[in-house]
């Protein structure tokens, strides 16, 4: 569980982020599923965004697929939400 200090210093890195995952009309797949377990061991950090035509609400989506990646929801505005999982054998981000 992350404190309000990590996720403020989390979002400050996430800011400047472009999203790497998208989640369309096809709502949250294996191979999604799969592509951002793969994201989070390379970045730790990485920016989710649902699109128009996704069937799921914004929330829900980036909540169910943080559940199924076991990664700390650091925040969702809007359409876009930063996922965040420490890599145990290779850490790129320092937590205050």
């Amino acid at each position: 569980m992350l404190t309000s200090k990590q996720k403020s210093y989390l979002k400050s890195l996430g800011s400047t982020m472009d999203s790497i995952v998208q989640i369309g009309k096809g709502g949250i797949s294996p191979t999604v599923v799969d592509s951002v377990r793969d994201a989070l061991t390379k970045r730790e950090l990485i920016k989710v965004r649902v699109l128009q035509n996704s069937l799921t609400e914004p929330e829900d989506a980036i909540r169910e697929l943080a559940d199924q990646t076991r990664a700390d929801l650091v925040q969702v505005i809007g359409r876009n939400g930063l996922l965040y999982k420490r890599n145990p054998e290779k850490p790129r981000i320092e937590l205050p």
